[in-house]
C-alpha cells in the first residue's frame, strides 16, 4: 500500500522544508531537495540516488510517478502521496503535475571530468545569484561543454533555486566547486587556454579565434571577474557592445560566449 503523509507537520516534510531553504543543513546532511518531473527524471538518468519521492496525490497522476521511477538509475528509497497543504510546504510549483525529491549529494571532482579534444569549459567566478547559476548551466549544458568549474562560489551549487533555473541541467552537465588557485592548475595542466571577460579588454570577443581548447571565466554580476583571473587570464576579451548600459546580465554573457565558441567551431 502507497504511504501518505496528511500533516504538514509531519518530521519528514518539515525537514524538506529546511533543507529547501538552508544550505547550512545541506551540507550536513548531505542531502539536497530537486522538485520538478523534468528536473527529477534527469537526476535519476544521471544516477543520483533518491531518499524519497513525493507527489500531490490529487494533481499528478501515480502512474506519472511510477513511469518515472520505473526509468530511474537507481530507485528512490520511498514514493509518498501527500495531500495539497503538505505539498505547499515543500513545493514551489503546486496545483500541476510535479513531484519532490531528496537525493544524496553526489559531487565531481576534477579527476572526474573527461575532457574531449578541443575542450570547452566555462569558469564561473564568485557568482552570487542561484537564478544566475542555473541559467548558466542550462546554457552550457546547450552549448554541450565539457565542464562547468564554479570558483570560489557564494551561492550553493544545490540550491533549489539553482536547480530549478537550470531546468535540472546542474545533473547533465559535469560541474565542480573549487578554489580558483586549483581551478587554474588544473587548465594549465591540460593546456587549457584562459579567455577572461573583462570591461577593460580591447580585443572583441568576435575578433578572437575560439576553435582550441579554451575556458571562459565570468564573474559575479556586480563586480565581474577578479585581479587573480586578470592576471592569469592568457586573453581578456570584450563583448562589443552599442547601448549606453556597459554591462549585460551574466548568464546573457555566458550565453554570448559560449556560443560564439560553437559558432566558429562549426557546431552549428
Amino acid at each position: 500500500m502507497l504511504k501518505q503523509i496528511t500533516s504538514p507537520q509531519n518530521p519528514l516534510i518539515k525537514n524538506i522544508a529546511v533543507l529547501g531553504a538552508k544550505a547550512r543543513d545541506r551540507r550536513e546532511q548531505g542531502l539536497f531537495v530537486a522538485e520538478g518531473l523534468r528536473e527529477v527524471e534527469l537526476a535519476f538518468r544521471s544516477g543520483f540516488e533518491a531518499e524519497v519521492l513525493l507527489f500531490e496525490e490529487a494533481v499528478t497522476l501515480f502512474s506519472v510517478v511510477e513511469n518515472l521511477v520505473e526509468n530511474a538509475a537507481q530507485k528512490p528509497a520511498e514514493v509518498i502521496a501527500t495531500s495539497a497543504q503538505v505539498f505547499e510546504k515543500i513545493a514551489y510549483r503546486t496545483g500541476v503535475p510535479n513531484v519532490v525529491a531528496v537525493f544524496k549529494m553526489k559531487t565531481a571532482t576534477l579527476a572526474d571530468l573527461e575532457l574531449s579534444e578541443t575542450p570547452l569549459l566555462l569558469i564561473m567566478e564568485s557568482v552570487e545569484k542561484p537564478g544566475n547559476l542555473g541559467a548558466m548551466l542550462r546554457t552550457a549544458d546547450a552549448a554541450g561543454v565539457d565542464a562547468v568549474l564554479v570558483c570560489d562560489p557564494h551561492t550553493d551549487v544545490f540550491n533549489p533555486n539553482a536547480i530549478r533555473a537550470s531546468l535540472g541541467a546542474i545533473f547533465t552537465v559535469p560541474v565542480v566547486a573549487l578554489a580558483s588557485e586549483e581551478a587554474v592548475s588544473f587548465l594549465r595542466s591540460k593546456n587549457i587556454k584562459i579567455m577572461a571577460t573583462w570591461l577593460e579588454a580591447a580585443t572583441s570577443l568576435y575578433a578572437t579565434d575560439l576553435r582550441q581548447p579554451l575556458a571562459f571565466v565570468l564573474g559575479a554580476e556586480a563586480t565581474g571577474i577578479s585581479k587573480f583571473w586578470v592576471e592569469q587570464a592568457d586573453e581578456r576579451i570584450i563583448i562589443p557592445m552599442v547601448g549606453q548600459v556597459d554591462s549585460l546580465n551574466v548568464s546573457a554573457s555566458a550565453a554570448i560566449v559560449l556560443f560564439e565558441a560553437v559558432r566558429q567551431r562549426g557546431m552549428i
